[in-house]
């Protein structure tokens, strides 16, 4: 409305009214120059969409503010905490909402409900120490997130879901141990994040093998100088790669990249990371790194192989050209032998061959913006027919040799807890043959023995009554020698012979063995 209060009642003086088109008039005129007086607080300056209501040691949001402004200036004020409808009108065209420098310690979901449109959010420099889940659900449209300069200690994995649209996100200077790596991987990764200010934080390591899984146009807004890294020449070699590739995040920064020994846990010597290879890292291990980012791309002949150009370029004018090894150029809708590129950047090879291994240039192209990038991707193929062949004979040969290993062992193990022991076996024969121990005592004896009685000599066995009876004196020049009677030699040998198969068949070599003494004729 253009009328002002002043124009009203210059007005009032020309026009002649009746009492009852003045009364109208009148309440009209207060209603408007009401209005107006509260378009803007006292405490806050206004123009036109814009209010500044910064440094009046506000608590909450002036109650009588314009709907139709889009963008608010709270800082420096002594806000404490943000909670739902802390904004007390719905302010659906508000883009731009700054509450830095103030007192907020906490954020409780739904606090921006009355603020769904923003674009542009500033927390910095609170005194905010989590961030729960989901504390900004309601911004469906918020690009720029500034949170730098609190005391974030933690942030929860779903703490930014539903912010679908963000692209910048300023966490600096707070004191985050971890990298933050939920906002590219997992349920509420963000998508369109392109710049990722975690600097000058307590992070000490970086989960390099899955930041390797990030587009490189995000990985080329994501700045972690500042930090207290630990001295690891696969981070070295993750940066000096994208110092190669000219990422701001590093080149702008690289004097602020440093890292301290493990063994030296307090920091008191910081060493430069980025500063001709000051850790001394091994070629060897910088291409191990380079194989664990996805560089090097492994193929299988005549299996279909699709590699993305990871380009930082990645708006929706980019051209992109690949050039193989042998310098062929390879462009969209040209179909080249079995290479075919897609507007997106993809290489596609329907039918790799061992001659197409080699170092891949992915050109990408920017008319618009003047830009262009190049990127080198290494492409390997073998064969695996000639690879399973070979490990097969691995696994023949190791089996084999694992079996005859088993076989031993079983063989010892039989031999020395299942063969029978022979002095056990010894001790029960001794008991057995107890009788004719006795008889070669008697007749190893000097002293002659008693005759036994008629009675025994009956019961007992004929090859005892051989051994028990020698003749009654022996006569001289047989030396003491036993003589047998010589109807009784032919039965005597047989008999000896047989005793001396049986004890030699039982046991030859020991001191205790049962076989007779045969005496010497």
């Amino acid at each position: 409305m253009s009328l002002s209060c002043q124009t009203i009642s210059t007005r009032l003086g020309v026009l002649k009214l009746n009492g009852k088109g003045l009364l109208c008039l009148l309440v009209f005129t207060i209603s408007v120059c009401g209005s107006a007086s509260g378009l803007c607080p006292t405490a806050c300056i206004c123009a036109s969409d814009i209010v500044s209501c910064t440094n009046k040691n506000l608590s909450r949001v002036p109650g009588t503010l314009f709907k139709f402004i889009k963008r608010l200036d709270l800082s420096y004020n002594r806000i404490a905490f943000l909670e739902p409808e802390w904004v007390p009108v719905l302010f659906d065209k508000l883009n731009t909402l700054i509450i830095n420098h103030n007192s907020i310690s906490s954020i409780i979901t739904g606090s921006f409900s009355t603020t769904p449109n923003l674009k542009y959010l500033d927390l910095s420099s609170n005194n905010l120490k989590t961030l729960g889940s989901p504390l900004f659900q309601e911004l469906r449209v918020l690009e720029v997130l500034l949170l730098y300069n609190n005391q974030i200690t933690q942030i929860d994995s779903a703490a930014f879901g539903g912010l679908y649209k963000l692209q910048k996100l300023y966490l600096c200077c707070n004191s985050l141990s971890h990298f933050p790596l939920d906002l590219y991987i997992g349920k509420h990764k963000l998508t369109e994040l392109v710049l990722l200010d975690i600097s000058y934080n307590h992070i000490q390591s970086v989960p390099i093998q899955r930041i390797s899984l990030v587009p490189a146009k995000q990985l080329s807004g994501i700045y972690l100088h500042g930090n207290p890294f630990y001295c690891d020449c696969t981070l070295y070699s993750m940066l000096i790669y994208w110092y190669h590739r000219h990422f701001n995040s590093v080149v702008d920064f690289k004097n602020e990249y440093a890292c301290v020994l493990r063994s030296d846990p307090k920091g008191s010597n910081k060493l430069p990371l980025l500063h001709d290879n000051f850790l001394n890292c091994s070629e060897s291990t910088i291409n191990v790194s380079f194989h664990a980012f996805g560089f090097i791309h492994e193929a299988q002949i005549g299996e279909r192989l699709i590699v993305h150009c990871d380009s930082k370029i990645s708006d929706a004018g980019t051209y992109f050209i690949w050039v193989s090894p042998d310098n062929r150029l390879l462009e969209p809708d040209k179909d080249t032998d079995n290479f075919k590129v897609f507007h997106n950047g993809s290489l596609e090879i329907m039918d790799p061959q061992l001659e197409d291994s080699g170092l891949y240039s992915c050109i990408a192209i920017n008319k618009r913006r003047l830009l262009n990038e190049t990127i080198e991707v290494r492409i390997n193929v073998s064969n695996f027919t000639v690879n399973r062949s070979h490990a097969h004979e691995a696994f023949n040969t190791a089996f084999t040799t694992l079996a005859a290993c088993v076989a031993s062992i079983i063989l010892v193990l039989l031999y020395l807890y299942l063969t029978p022991c022979p002095c056990q076996c010894k001790t029960r024969r001794r008991k057995r043959k107890l009788p004719q121990s006795s008889a070669h005592s008697s007749i190893l004896n000097s002293t002659p023995s008693q005759d036994p009685p008629a009675d025994e000599k009956k019961s007992s066995s004929g090859k005892r009554v051989v051994f028990l009876e020698p003749v009654n004196e022996p006569k001289q020049g047989q030396n003491g020698k036993v003589r047998l009677f010589p109807k009784e030699t032919v039965i005597a040998e047989s008999i000896l012979k047989t005793t001396r198969a049986k004890s030699d068949s039982d046991s030859v070599n020991s001191v205790f063995s049962d076989t007779p003494f045969m005496p010497s004729s």
